[in-house]
This record gives structure tokens, sequence and C-alpha cells, in this order.
């Protein structure tokens, strides 16, 4: 079954995504088992976005450009994680920073530990809260002190380009970039595409919360529209829309458990000049939805 529809949450609507993955060559940290081996990183959920256990190697259909791969191995992973928060504390976050203060907390009492955890706020400017620190007492103290800036707007398209190029020079083979915004004023003169290119180069995915629906009235609101959708789409992450900000910490927490929770998958390539433009991940098993990133590192997409 092909992964085309996302779990729904309480007060949750979440766009659906196809998972096709446009993904571009990592920078070479860590070297592949076998020339022939590529590493993906998967996501697998039921129809309420609970993680799915006990799937084996059939459950999990790899296609490059089209061409099924043979998948050789599966495990549990249990590589270490960077995780960049980006919070909205600008003017329109007033009301929902008690909510995003609670979803932190639960978020990185869930992650911290086994995995490098850092907190971006977005008013005016990307602003380090917590540089990455795997402490979830450091951690919580920072979710603490986020305050929303009055006569602030957001830069998250600065702040996600510039997370994703300081994460291309880390060395954890996982990286996951989490913004969670609210649907307030975007200053940021960036191109989606652009943005994209960085998180594919730097093999990020992005998985944004956002609360209330994005407007498209500006340049600035459709291009950080454009970001969340297909940003998510194509680096394998996912797009979450909550009708309330009250809905913060139950969003958060279940993405903690889906990314606790991730396969490792290595599927084999035959030898080529030309690496592939687009890997699919499907289901073989009914009623799961896939998403998968690729492993960082890996020379060559």
């Amino acid at each position: 079954m092909r992964a085309a529809i996302s779990p729904r949450l309480a007060l949750i609507s979440v766009f659906p995504a196809l998972l096709l993955l446009a993904v571009a060559a990592g920078p070479s940290i860590h070297a592949q088992a076998g020339a022939r081996e590529r590493t993906l990183f998967v996501s697998a959920v039921d129809a309420r976005g609970e993680p799915v256990e006990g799937l084996g190697p059939t459950d999990f259909i790899v296609t490059e450009d089209g061409r099924r791969r043979e998948v050789l191995r599966i495990s549990r992973a249990v590589e270490p994680i960077d995780i960049a928060v980006l919070v909205d504390n600008s003017a329109s976050a007033e009301r929902a920073v008690p909510s995003l203060r609670d979803g932190l907390k639960a978020f990185v009492g869930a992650l911290a530990g086994d995995n490098q955890i850092a907190i971006i706020s977005l008013a005016d400017r990307p602003t380090i809260v917590v540089d990455y620190t795997s402490s979830r007492e450091r951690l919580e103290q920072a979710a603490g002190r986020i305050f929303s800036m009055s006569s602030s707007g957001m830069t998250l398209l600065d702040a996600v380009t510039e997370t994703a190029a300081g994460l291309r020079r880390r060395e954890a083979t996982r990286a996951v970039i989490v913004p969670v915004i609210t649907n307030g004023t975007e200053f940021t003169n960036r191109y989606a595409r652009d943005v994209i290119r960085t998180l594919r180069d730097a093999s990020v995915a992005l998985s944004p919360i956002v609360i209330g629906v994005l407007d498209f009235d500006t340049t600035e609101e459709r291009e950080r529209s454009l970001l969340m959708d297909d940003g998510a789409r194509q680096t394998g992450g996912e797009h979450v829309t909550l009708l309330t900000d009250m809905a913060v910490e139950q969003a958060l927490t279940k993405l903690a458990r889906q990314l606790s929770s991730q396969y490792k998958v290595v599927y084999g390539r035959p030898e080529s000049l030309i690496p592939p433009e687009k890997i699919e991940i499907a289901s073989g098993r009914a009623g799961v939805t896939m998403r998968a990133m690729p492993a960082r590192g890996q020379s060559g997409v």
C-alpha cells in the first residue's frame, strides 16, 4: 500500500503526503558498509499515527526512479538523532506560549539523553536558546525561557536554511528540523525551493507543526506554505496542522514516539554512474503509512 494518507490527531488535520524522496548527495562523513548498499530510516505508522512494530523485509518496498530494489536488512534504528526545534516566539504566538513550553518539555523529556537537541527561537531573527545537548535539564530550562516578543514576526525560512547548513557539519547519521509555529507574519525573503535544496543537500528531514491554517496573502507567506508542504514531503518528514495550541503537546509527543521507533532499512543498488533522482518508500502491509529519510553521510544519493 503506497503512503498517501497521513494520520489524524485529535483536533489535528494532517496534509497528505506522497512519499517521494528527491534525495541529494549528503556529506561523506560515514562510510557505507558496502559500495552497493544504501540506508533509509523509516517511520512506519498506523491510521492513528502510532508506530507499527514487528515489520520485516517484505513489508518495505523501495524503488529508485520506479525500479524496485532488494531490501537486504531490517533492524530497529538506534543511531542518535540531531534534532533542531524551531519555536515561534513572535507576537502572534503570545497566547500559545504556555502550550509551546509544555509541548517542548514533553518532547525533550522523551528524546533527550540518547539524542542531541537544540532549541532555536524565530522572532525577528533566528536565535539559539540552547545549543545541541543531550541534557534534559538544560533543555527543559530553555523551554521555560520561551517568551513572545511584541511587534515581531517570524524568520522561519532563514532559520531552516541556517540550521540545515549547521547540521551538515555535524556527524549524526539522522537529522531532523522540527518547526513549531503559528500562522503569524513571515519576514524572510527566501524561496522555498532554495531552502528545500539546502535540506536535501544536508539529508535533513523537515517535520513542521503549524498552529492554524497558513495564509497565502503575501509572497513570504506563500513561500512559507510551500516549504511546509513540499519540504516535508521531499525530505521524509510530515506537515501537521493543529486547530488549537492545546494540541501542541500531543503532536510533539507523537512525533517523539515516531522518531524513537524508526526502522533502519538497508537495500541494494546496482552499480551505476548516474545516481537516481527519486527514491520511493511504500508499505507492503495494508494500513501502514511510511515516511523515510536517507542516512546522512552516504556517498551519492
